[in-house]
């Protein structure tokens, strides 16, 4: 089992596209399946995050807090911004470029602490940095919208603080309980939780895709090209300012992975809560979480390359 579990957890990029072809091919099943599920499946995979979390993963923050700052600030501004940058640059429809300017505030995605392992990264750094900026986003992810997208279409900050609040925040603090008062449990929990964190994530965007598989097959495209300019640009430049602040090579990995991977499956729950007006403003996240899985499963291949030349 263990075995099949870290297979799961290797190949979790092939099998979210898998899983995203597969409801494009054939939508019907998934489409059937109300996207009301899509909140408490998050919400399961933010629970096993915080399984994984203890006490000394918040250390970091105040053993290095330069560090944990340096990467916070980078996956504030940068995603944001590139976002806005990128629908201008398309002239993306008001529905898509909300989709993306979603994606781009929300906080990082667990996945990258998969990869920043695989990636041979500073891990500490990623899961502190996840962790910051999962606990900023009720906060900051809504102020952030509104400032990106507030022009265009009317942004509920207070209803998107409580969404993150009821969808992120308390399962975290229910697994992070659970972690400190049962030990022995999470113990023998954690070996499988990435595994199954790949599985439940891949049936999030088999709901979402199945949803819009017409949509996507009609302006698919442009969303695929801005997607993956949003992700290149984030692994990036979250690398650059990591070079830039004089960091060693395993942090501006971390940096970069957490950076560029988005929690874009909040991005699709977001738009489905909040802008069901705006149905094709779920279409940028699924797709982000299909491609960012993709994309960083290569660069931990060339980042861990990178470390053991160095």
């Amino acid at each position: 089992m263990k075995q099949l579990c870290d297979m799961i957890s290797r190949w979790m990029g092939a099998l979210v596209l898998l899983a995203a072809v597969l409801a494009v091919a054939w939508p019907a099943p998934f489409e059937a399946i109300d996207t009301w599920y899509i909140n408490p499946l998050l919400g399961v995979i933010m629970f096993g995050m915080g399984l994984t979390l203890s006490p000394k993963d918040f250390q970091v923050v105040f053993s290095r807090p330069r560090d944990v700052l340096v990467g916070c600030l980078a996956q504030f501004t940068v995603m944001p911004l590139m976002a806005w940058l990128l629908t201008q640059a398309f002239s993306l429809p008001a529905d898509l470029a909300l989709g993306v300017i979603l994606v781009g505030c929300c906080p990082g995605g667990t996945a990258s602490n998969v990869i920043t392992y695989l990636a041979k990264g500073d891990l500490a750094l990623s899961v502190g940095m996840t962790a910051t900026s999962t606990v900023l986003a009720p906060l900051l992810t809504p102020l952030l919208v509104w400032l990106m997208a507030g022009t265009f279409v009317n942004v509920d900050t207070i209803g998107m603080l409580l969404s993150i609040v009821y969808v992120v925040i308390a399962p975290i603090v229910l697994g992070f309980l659970i972690q400190h008062f049962l030990p022995a449990f999470t113990k023998r929990a954690v070996a499988y939780l990435p595994a199954f964190s790949t599985i439940v994530i891949a049936f999030v965007v088999c709901i979402v895709v199945g949803h819009n598989a017409s949509r996507l097959l009609t302006g698919g495209l442009m969303v695929v090209v801005v997607v993956v300019l949003h992700n290149i640009s984030g692994l990036t430049l979250g690398y650059l300012i990591g070079r830039l602040m004089g960091l060693s090579h395993d942090k501006r990995s971390a940096i970069s992975i957490e950076v560029g991977m988005q929690n874009s499956g909040l991005a699709s729950s977001l738009a489905t809560i909040h802008f069901a007006a705006f149905p094709m403003a779920t279409i940028p996240g699924a797709v982000f979480s299909v491609w960012h899985n993709i994309s960083g499963a290569l660069m931990a291949k060339v980042y861990s390359m990178n470390q053991k030349a160095s």
